[in-house]
Order: structure tokens, then sequence, then C-alpha cells
């Protein structure tokens, strides 16, 4: 799918994200609050190092609903586990969070997802 203008301008002013993911156990629908970033000219999930249930149930379930607004935009989840990749994208990342550990620590144990949009 293209992602619209619309939609693209929506992800740029929406920092702080609801998905809607499917639980890894349950097979339940599980809404949660995340953090959304550019970086490579594409749209991630991630957070600071640390274990996420969103992060569990899309790897179990890519598939996923990405709230924005008044939108529910079916999206999948692909999940980055390449070192060289995940050093690219959280080295674009992290240098402009303030608040962030160190670059090897998000590189390290930080979850990364990139939002392909369906």
């Amino acid at each position: 799918m293209t992602v619209s203008d619309e939609v693209r301008q929506a992800l740029d002013e929406q920092m702080t994200v609801e998905i809607t993911t499917i639980g890894r156990r349950s097979g339940q629908p599980r809404r949660m609050e995340t953090w959304r970033y550019r970086a490579n000219g594409r749209y991630w999930l991630t957070g600071s190092p640390g274990t996420r249930d969103w992060y569990a149930n899309l790897l179990a379930h890519p598939a996923f609903t990405l709230h924005l607004g008044d939108r529910d935009l079916p999206a999948h989840g692909r999940v980055v586990t390449d070192p060289e990749e995940r050093a690219r994208v959280l080295g674009e990342i992290v240098p402009g969070l303030d608040w962030a550990s160190s670059l090897e620590a998000w590189i390290e144990g930080s979850p990364l997802v990139e939002i392909e949009l369906s």
C-alpha cells in the first residue's frame, strides 16, 4: 500500500502511538501505547532496552493495527534482529534522544520493528 500524504503526516506528527496486537498466548487483541520513530525514510516501533509485551506479541503474530487519531490501519511488523541493520536504524534514532542510554545498549536490548502498512 502506498502511504497517503495524510497518513504520512499523521505518522510524522504522532510519536506516541497505539497499536493492537494479538496476544502471543491468549490469542486475544491487546491495545497498548508505544513509541513510533522515523529513520532511513521508514517508520519504526522501538523503546528503551528491555522486554515488551507488544514486541513478544509481534514476534508470534506480526499482523497488527496501528491507531492514528480516528484511523485504524492494518499493518505488519517486520522484526529486526540483524545487528548491522539494528545499528543503522538505532544509530539514527538514539542520538536524538537526550534521555536514552548508550547506543550499544539499545542495539543489544531494545525491541525494533519496522511498521509495514498493508
